[in-house]
């Protein structure tokens, strides 16, 4: 059975959806600029997950969603001197468009902030109404002590607390620290403002910190099987959602929370600010296939930190191109009408799927499949070439990779 490690818990548990469909949430990208490495990378194993989930037999309705009106977005547009649904605009089809090629498999609609204010501003409203949040100069805000066992995802230690009243009005903060405050809903618009819309808690925009659960609850409800991010999200973001989520509904919002590690340059975090952000179009333009990116993105595991080095990425290019030729030449026919090492090829046969399930069932080992499935192929090849493959067995190894190549997506 699949077991997950679940950041709330900080252990390893049994999968155990509450219903079917499972409803999973998936954080996207915030579309003031492109998506780098990093990003995809947590996009990949998502659609790992998700394909993975399927695999075994769940129906999965997913959303990931794009972020296109927060702080970041506007200021990058007035820097640019263009509109920003313009910007945003070709950033979310540049996503869609990498993501295709990086074969992630994305849901038919992706809801954005932009669609989901009217959510944004009922969610407010609920929360006014609670007491949970309030209105100051214009501007409405979250105040956690209002919510008991804030900040229960990061397990952070409400005694440092501050005993003076504090406001963070900024969407987002540099850094892996946490604003000891309370946190902005609402942003109210003055004249100067473009970016606004007439609403019945006044004019305005919402925050980033109310975005994510307005396209939650207007897309999949308050309650969720899985949540998943990067890690910088178990800094405020992930608690923010889980006070406004479950400030309003009084439910549970997830059961799982999964957040996967940082891939670093040089062994530093990618940012604009010291210029080491790398593109899978940067990647591209060196020479390598975009299955060769997803291959090398999956060759860690997904919560173990991933130091981008060309040259690594290069030998796990290679990797990928022989294990590829190892399978096309092993689902080569040669005509032998039967199988010579019947009870030896059946043994390899079935150890593709056992392998291959007992390690994508370990929080989701993709190198440890792979691992798997390389080893178990390479000794079926040996065995065909020496002319001891039927038809049958060969068609029976097609369809367990094939299989297998549902989750993976880089073995055909």
């Amino acid at each position: 059975m699949l077991e997950l490690y679940n950041t709330m818990t900080r252990k390893r548990e049994l999968f155990r959806p509450m219903d079917s469909p499972v409803r999973m949430f998936t954080c996207g990208p915030s579309i003031y600029s492109a998506p780098h490495i990093g990003n995809y990378r947590t996009f990949l194993w998502e659609d790992v997950l998700l394909r993975y989930l399927e695999y075994l037999g769940h129906d999965v309705e997913r959303v990931i969603n794009l972020t296109d009106i927060e702080d970041k977005a506007i200021e990058e547009a007035v820097s640019r001197g263009m509109p920003v649904g313009e910007l945003t605009g070709g950033n979310a089809e540049r996503f869609v468009d990498e993501a295709g090629r990086l074969r992630i498999k994305l849901p038919e609609r992706i809801p954005r902030a932009s669609t989901s204010v009217d959510q944004a501003v009922y969610l407010i409203g609920r929360l006014l109404d609670k007491g949970y949040a309030y209105r100051h100069e214009g501007d409405i805000f979250f105040d956690p002590l209002k919510f008991k066992d804030f900040g229960k995802l990061f397990r952070l230690d409400m005694s440092k607390w501050p005993k003076t009243k504090k406001r963070f009005k900024q969407d987002t903060y540099p850094g892996r620290r946490w604003n000891l405050g309370d946190f902005i809903l609402w942003h109210g618009c003055g004249e100067e403002d473009k970016v606004c819309w007439d609403t019945a808690i006044g004019r305005g925009r919402p925050s980033w910190n109310i975005q994510d659960p307005a396209m939650i609850s207007e897309s999949l409800g308050y309650s969720l099987d899985i949540f998943c991010g990067g890690i910088d999200n178990i800094y405020r973001h992930h608690d923010y959602n889980i006070a406004v989520m479950e400030s309003v509904s009084g439910k549970e919002l997830a059961r799982y929370w999964l957040h996967a590690e940082h891939v670093l340059a040089g062994g530093k975090k990618m940012s604009k600010s010291l210029g080491n952000i790398v593109y899978p179009g940067d990647m591209v333009e060196r020479g390598f296939s975009w299955e060769q990116i997803r291959f090398y993105l999956l060759s860690k595991h997904y919560r173990k930190r991933l130091n981008l080095d060309m040259d690594a990425a290069s030998a796990q290019g290679m990797r990928l191109q022989g294990i590829r030729e190892t399978v096309r030449d092993l689902l080569t026919r040669n005509g032998q009408g039967e199988t010579v090492q019947k009870e030896t090829v059946e043994g390899l046969i079935n150890s593709l799927t056992v392998s291959f399930e007992e390690a994508m069932n370990n929080d989701l080992d993709t190198p440890s499949a792979v691992a798997g499935l390389s080893e178990t192929v390479k000794r079926l090849q040996a065995i065909h070439r020496s002319g001891g493959l039927g038809e049958t067995h060969t068609q029976m190894i097609e369809d367990r990779l094939r299989k297998a190549d549902s989750v993976l997506q880089f073995l055909f």
